[in-house]
């Protein structure tokens, strides 16, 4: 199966930025790919999303996803509590191994096939393998520096691909003013 990635999200100042390392590993020890990108924007460019685990399973999602948007008007949260309800009762997608984490202007989730809905209580959150990582670099730069929003979601990236083997630093960069 392919795996591993590390996506970070960082709102602040009115900024809210996500940032995705570019490398796919196949097993433990094989680097497939050195520039896939695992950020988008959706609905118009007023969302970014995310995801980390199977590409094909995140594909999927990102669709869903999408729809769910179109469906409420573009309200983040209702859009996020469909797909996680969705995602969690149906057979087909319950056997979809990825996380997803979503945002805009005011908010962020990370959802998961589990039906788990998680806002963060601070501006920032990430996922992967290297998402502890990028997680604790990014509420270090969000916490004391003054630095925007996507300077920390890039930062915090470069720092997590310097610790986790899973993690490169070819980063794909997405924000929302």
């Amino acid at each position: 199966m392919f795996t591993a990635t590390t996506i970070v999200v960082v709102k602040k100042d009115g900024q809210t930025a996500i940032a995705g390392d570019g490398q796919v590993t196949f097993g433990q020890n094989t680097i497939m790919k050195h520039t896939a990108t695992k950020v988008r924007r959706l609905y118009d460019g007023r969302v970014v999303a995310g995801f980390a685990g199977a590409v094909a399973d995140a594909f999927t999602l990102f669709g869903k996803f999408e729809e769910k948007l179109k469906g409420t008007g573009g309200n983040l949260t209702r859009a996020a509590v469909e797909l996680a309800k969705e995602w969690r009762s149906d057979k087909i997608l319950r056997r979809l191994e990825a996380l997803l984490v979503v945002a805009n202007k005011e908010k962020m989730f990370v959802i998961s096939g589990n039906g788990e809905l998680i806002e963060p209580d601070e501006g920032v959150a990430a996922i992967g393998s290297g998402g502890a990582y990028a997680l604790a670099a990014a509420k270090a730069l969000y916490k004391f520096t003054d630095m925007a929003a996507k300077d920390i979601a890039y930062e915090a990236l470069k720092i997590a691909s310097e610790i986790c083997v899973y993690t490169n630093d070819h980063i794909t960069l997405e924000v929302i003013e």
